[in-house]
């Protein structure tokens, strides 16, 4: 698939499991910052951002597992898709380009994929910052009664597979353009050309997207609940930024982030869920204060 590009940034293919190979673009010099993007996007959320951070970061922009330009194995069980073997990809891929330990930024499935990856490897992930996302334990938790509608995607998708998977492939675009166009404030800050990308990147990986979504009302609740029980937290300086949901989903976002991390500063912004692309200065700056620390 040809897609746009993060210019001066060079594209690499690197295998982290068996059959399993990842896209990512590399750019920069300095110590290193991985970025995972968010649905339905792909690495190219990150494109100002990153070119930012380039200045003086070694900055690696992956497609995560069943995304955009990175394979796509078939389902094949409950942790082909789950958030630990999607962390592990990021830590064998950050290792493989010469990194062993790295600041790490999410956004939405991305960030969920770097709360794994924080705490399961501690020793590779210095510092870490989430963007527009409770952990998966939480994020249940908190949908309930009508204002769960939001997430009605996180329900469908959650479903056995078979029925999910036909129902979107049956209009992809107007399912995945639904959220490109409800989650943003700033419609602009994602142009035609990345927009269209976007879509046919999702209409793409139905399966695996699916897959990923569907992991998170299984594989990755077990993880989050088994973290919990025996009081696992993050070791590392986190960074939350956040849009004020609270007030409508009932829950308070710094209270659920504070049970996991004890070195927290969680911050609420207010531009859309597409923060990366619709503030890119205020996010660069978070990401670049906290990988100084």
């Amino acid at each position: 698939m040809t897609h746009p590009s993060i210019p001066g940034f060079a594209e690499h293919r690197v295998q982290v499991d068996d059959g399993v190979t990842l896209n990512a673009a590399v750019g920069g010099a300095g110590s290193p910052v991985v970025l995972l993007h968010g649905f339905p996007q792909t690495h190219l959320m990150w494109r100002h951002v990153a070119a930012d951070l380039a200045a003086d970061h070694t900055v690696i922009c992956p497609d995560l597992r069943g995304y955009g330009a990175s394979d796509k194995p078939v389902d094949s069980g409950p942790d082909t898709y789950s958030k630990r073997t999607m962390a592990r990809d990021v830590v064998r891929l950050a290792a493989a380009l010469g990194h062993d330990r790295f600041t790490l930024a999410g956004h939405d499935r991305g960030a969920l994929v770097a709360f794994r990856a924080a705490m399961d490897h501690p020793e590779a992930v210095a510092r870490a910052l989430f963007l527009d996302v409770l952990p998966t334990l939480d994020m249940w938790d908190a949908l309930h009664g009508v204002s769960a509608a939001v997430g009605f995607h996180l329900y469908l998708m959650a479903q056995p597979a078979g029925l999910p998977e036909r129902m979107i492939q049956a209009s992809a675009d107007a399912f995945f353009a639904h959220f490109l166009d409800a989650w943003a404030n700033a419609p602009h800050a994602i142009p035609a050309e990345i927009r269209e990308h976007y879509l046919a990147a999702s209409a793409a990986a139905v399966p695996s997207i699916v897959a990923d979504y569907r992991a998170s009302a299984g594989a990755d609740v077990e993880h989050d609940t088994a973290d919990r029980q025996a009081g696992n937290r993050l070791a590392m300086p986190v960074t939350v930024l956040q849009q004020d949901w609270g007030a409508a989903l009932g829950y308070h976002a710094q209270g659920l982030w504070s049970a996991w991390a004890g070195d927290l500063r969680h911050r609420t912004v207010s531009c859309g869920h597409f923060m990366a692309e619709e503030d890119p200065d205020l996010i660069a700056g978070e990401i670049r204060s906290l990988a100084g620390r």
